[in-house]
């Protein structure tokens, strides 16, 4: 491929690009007293994606692995440490007034809990015409009319409009919540285990409505779960993330089919499959995640990793591309430079 071909190549891949991670650190300072000097916190360390319009990416990972923090930092909660985050082009560290509104607008966030995500006080309808309310010129009779086509469109009945969150099922008000979020015609939806706090039944309505959304809108979501079996359900993408790092992005099939580095298939091989003749090996893995606080040198995962080599506890492997994923591991160093010969 010619340069010529390679930067229009790069040129329609980032106008198709809806966002857009480059290295993405977050820092926390930990005191430790006043006469002892504070310790940072590494929640995350150089995390680079990107995200195309009706697409879902799937985070992956243990309890502290960073899966919230980067949640936040796309959600513009809070700021990165170093690296950039744009939203259809638009640097947001350096996005200022009505253009950060706008980058505000275009990223929604639906929370694991569909009981403490809602206002107890606050009837569904004024819920889902404050937004508009806040972010919009909108009169009131055109918030009124906004938010009662939005529960339809979420599948619940006009009398739910005055009504309180306690008047409804978890399904429900997990329904009020996507409504919600989509009252801004967002292009973004970052969802933080959304169906983990419900029945499996109800799991299964809230991911087909969430489906039939993503393609009626086009909207691209980021999909944060610890059920491997609803991401395989889900996501176009998946990465999975170690320690504030990603160590392996690669497609659905591909990941679940052939995983690559030992930590994805320690933990595909602790997922339930629904199929008594099914054999596969379990991977345990030994010890605890480590402390952000103090890293481990070389690998994070060399600790715990079953097929640790020498230099994996000196040096830290970059993710490389092999085929359609990308890998950060050093067994496949080799793969990688069979792929550039």
């Amino acid at each position: 491929m010619d340069s010529n071909t390679s930067n229009i190549s790069n040129s329609e891949t980032r106008e198709n690009t809806v966002l857009e991670a480059v290295e993405l650190t977050r820092h926390y300072s930990v005191p430790q007293g006043i006469l002892r000097k504070a310790l940072t916190l590494k929640a995350l360390r150089g995390v680079s994606f990107s995200l195309r319009p009706a697409t879902t990416l799937a985070l992956v990972g243990e309890s502290g692995c960073g899966k919230s923090t980067l949640a936040r930092l796309i959600t513009l909660i809070e700021q990165p440490t170093s690296g950039e985050l744009r939203i259809d082009g638009i640097n947001t560290a350096t996005a200022r007034g009505a253009e950060l509104k706008q980058c505000r607008s275009k990223v929604q966030i639906i929370f694991q809990d569909p009981y403490g995500s809602l206002n107890p006080r606050q009837k569904v309808g004024r819920a889902l015409e404050e937004p508009l309310l806040v972010n919009t010129r909108q009169k009131k009779k055109e918030r009124q009319q906004a938010a009662r086509k939005m529960l339809a469109l979420v599948g619940l009945q006009p009398e739910h409009y005055d009504r309180y969150p306690h008047m409804f099922s978890g399904g429900q008000r997990q329904r009020i919540a996507v409504a919600r979020a989509l009252m801004l015609q967002p292009e973004i939806l970052v969802l933080d285990e959304p169906v983990s706090a419900l029945d499996v039944s109800i799991q299964a309505q809230i991911l087909n409505l969430l489906a039939d959304i993503q393609q009626e809108y086009k909207l691209a979501y980021i999909f944060i779960s610890h059920d491997l079996s609803v991401v395989q359900h889900i996501a176009d993408e998946v990465m999975v993330m170690y320690l504030g790092s990603p160590v392996e992005i690669a497609e659905r099939a591909t990941l679940f089919s052939d995983p690559r580095h030992p930590y994805t298939r320690a933990l595909l091989s602790a997922t339930p499959v629904a199929d008594p003749f099914h054999k596969k090996e379990r991977i345990m893995l030994k010890g605890e995640l480590p402390s952000p606080i103090a890293p481990p040198a070389g690998c994070a995962f060399h600790p715990r990793c079953p097929e640790v080599m020498d230099i994996c506890r000196t040096d830290a492997p970059a993710l490389r591309d092999i085929g359609s994923c990308r890998v950060a591991c050093h067994l496949t160093a080799d793969l990688s430079a069979d792929d550039a010969d």
